[in-house]
Parts: structure tokens; C-alpha cells; sequence
């Protein structure tokens, strides 16, 4: 299949306008919707990322700098002050490598809400857990109303891919690849010693882009 076929298939998966944005760039070399469908035709399913993720969630990251572009343009005329300021602090940190991270344990987490309804939220701290079963290492949001579980795969030594499920607490927590109404992906990024975050691009409820910030539990 030619890259130009993928890229419209990673448009047609969005409920976003963002042929125009891959038709700018012009480039799909590196498009993870690209890879599942040649490891698909080989018939040749490595036990990685391209296995599990869906088509649909392949196109959000094969998108994810137009719609955080994006995102943070929408919020920045209407975000409070103090929102913005969080925002742009997130945004300044340096990326860091994973290696000789452990993000086995306790950790504090807070959803920042970017673009959409209400242009720019700023949530509390609740509790989030990550363990590593022996495959990965897996994430548990265990305090607040939205839960998110799911585990990360490798994506070089400055990002992992997460892929999780949405639920609500007190509800039953779907498998990923349920449905678009609970699959979540994002990329994981380290930004510090002890914090670290996930950017959830085109997310379903609400925005235009979730992040998902991680600070150590004293």
C-alpha cells in the first residue's frame, strides 16, 4: 500500500480536519499507521506496539504535533492566567531519557484539559500506581471520578507509547481495543528527575488534547 493511501486512512480515522495538516508536511515516513499496515500485509505480527494499537489511535499519534499545535493555540486566548502559566511550564521542561527511571510505585497525577469545551482546565492531584508485571510496566489512576489503566511500549529513550482504557470509578475497566469510547493513547514523556507525563492527543470527552502529569508521592 503507498504512503499517500495511509495517510489518507490516518485522516479518514479522526474526527478532526487534519488532511490539510499531513498534505503540509507531505512526509509519512515515519507513520505508525504506515507500519501496522506493511507488518499487516507480510502477515508478520511482531509482539509490539504495531500488534495492539488500533488504526484509529495509530492516526492520533501520526498526528500528534498538529492537534497539540493546535490544542494550545484554541486555549491561550480564554485560559486563565494561572492555567496558562501551568501549561507553559509543562511545556518548557526539557525532554529526558527513561533510562535509569523506575516508574514502579506511588505516584500524584493531574489531567490538564487543552482546547475544546473549555478551553483550558487544570484538575487536582489524585493518586495514580504504576507495576510492572514482567511485560511492562502497567498504570492504575486510582483516585478521582475518570480512571485511566493501561500499560507503555518503548518508543526510544525519550517516549513510551501508552495504551489504556477510559472508565469511571465504581464501573468495570474495558480491555484496550474495546472501543473508541474507552481507548486511550498517548505518548509518555520524562521531563524531570521524578515527573514525567502523558499527552493524550484528540481525546473523546471534552478536549483537544489531555496531558497527564506524574509527580513522585512523597
Amino acid at each position: 500500500m503507498h504512503r499517500i493511501q495511509a495517510t489518507a486512512l490516518a485522516a479518514a480515522f479522526l474526527a478532526l480536519p487534519l488532511t490539510q495538516a499531513f498534505a503540509e508536511t507531505g512526509d509519512t515516513s515515519g507513520s505508525i499507521v504506515q507500519q501496522k499496515l506493511e507488518m499487516e500485509i507480510a502477515g508478520f505480527e511482531k509482539d509490539t506496539v504495531l500488534r495492539d494499537i488500533t488504526y484509529r489511535d495509530a492516526a492520533r499519534l501520526d498526528a500528534f504535533e498538529t492537534i497539540r499545535d493546535r490544542a494550545v493555540a484554541e486555549a491561550r486566548p480564554k485560559g486563565a492566567a494561572a492555567d496558562l502559566a501551568v501549561l507553559d511550564e509543562i511545556g518548557a521542561r526539557p525532554p529526558q531519557s527513561f533510562e535509569g527511571l523506575d516508574l514502579t510505585g506511588e505516584w500524584q497525577c493531574r489531567t490538564i484539559k487543552v482546547g475544546g469545551l473549555a478551553s483550558l482546565v487544570v484538575y487536582n492531584w489524585f493518586d495514580c500506581r504504576v507495576t510492572d508485571d514482567g511485560y511492562s510496566w502497567f498504570l492504575e489512576k486510582t483516585g478521582g471520578s475518570q480512571r485511566t489503566a493501561g500499560r507503555f511500549f518503548n518508543d526510544g529513550d525519550n517516549r513510551q507509547i501508552y495504551l489504556g482504557s477510559f472508565f469511571v470509578a465504581g464501573g468495570a475497566r474495558p480491555s484496550y481495543g474495546a472501543g473508541r469510547e474507552t481507548d486511550q493513547v498517548g505518548y509518555a514523556l520524562r521531563d524531570g528527575e521524578q515527573s514525567w507525563r502523558i499527552e493524550f492527543p484528540a481525546p473523546i470527552h471534552e478536549s483537544k488534547l489531555d496531558i497527564l502529569e506524574f509527580r513522585r508521592k512523597p
